[in-house]
Formats: C-alpha cells, structure tokens, sequence
C-alpha cells in the first residue's frame, strides 16, 4: 500500500471538529503528506408557506454567514500550518463539493467527522455517508462521540 500524498480536512466547525482536525494533521506529519482544507456552506432555501415559493433569503445575513465561515476556515487552516493556496471554501451540496475539490486536487484521502449517534443505522451522518460512497479516494470517518 502507497503512503498517502494529499490529505484533505472536510471543517464542518462543529464542537468536535478540533478531534478531526486534529487526526487529519497527524496523518499529514506521519505520511509526510501535503495537507489541504475545505468547508462547505451548504445552500439554504427558505420558504414560506404564505408566498406559495421560494423567497430570496436577505442577501446581507448570507454575506455575514459566508465571511463568518471564512474567517473561522483561516484561523483553522493557520492554526495547522495550511498554505493559503490549499483552503478551499464552497457552497452547495457539502458530499458533492468535498469530492468534487478532492478530485480536482489529486487527493487520496479525505478526513471527515461522524456522528455515531443511536446504533449501526446512524454511525455516519448524511455528509460522512456520502463522501465515503461515492469519492474516488479512501476516506476516514473519525468518529464523534456526543458528550451524553
């Protein structure tokens, strides 16, 4: 088996997300691999019921919501000693963007978190499940224990 060479950390900024920053920095000095970055801000649509459609949700809340996420992707990235030009910050579907920028970086392992809530059924997340399904790469779900 060939060591890995690039590595990436899907941030979801979650509580645990340091534990899965954490291994995905362990494994990048371990294998001596170039370790990249990305979070996805996933598209939100708002309804109301009232309208019958699809309203625009106010622009300036999504701006501050993008800028926030950007802020909180350099500090992370700064914090492990991520070149600027391996930080990737996406919106959309979060499994689609975390395969799409893997592939289109030549990685070969994404580091991604879990929740392994309520049995087997539940062990990955949607995010997780996906990635680990459908990239071309391997994948590592480091799971999360909620603190209950």
């Amino acid at each position: 088996m060939e060591s890995y060479k690039h590595i990436l950390l899907a941030a979801d900024f979650s509580e645990h997300g340091e534990a899965v920053a954490d291994r995905a920095k362990d494994l990048s000095e371990k294998y001596q691999a170039k370790l990249s970055i990305v979070h996805v801000m996933d598209n939100l649509l708002i309804t109301d019921a009232a309208y019958g459609s699809t309203i625009p949700f106010d622009l300036d809340l999504t701006a501050e919501l993008m800028a926030a996420a950007k802020k909180r992707l350099a500090n992370l990235a700064d914090k492990l000693n991520i070149a600027e030009d391996c930080r990737w910050m996406e919106t959309g579907s979060p499994k689609l963007e975390i395969i799409r920028v893997a592939e289109e970086n030549k990685v070969d392992l994404i580091v991604v978190g879990s929740h392994g809530r309520h049995g087997f059924a539940l062990l990955l997340g949607s995010t997780a499940n996906g990635v680990l399904h459908h990239a071309l790469c391997d994948v590592l779900a480091v799971r999360l224990r909620d603190d209950n």
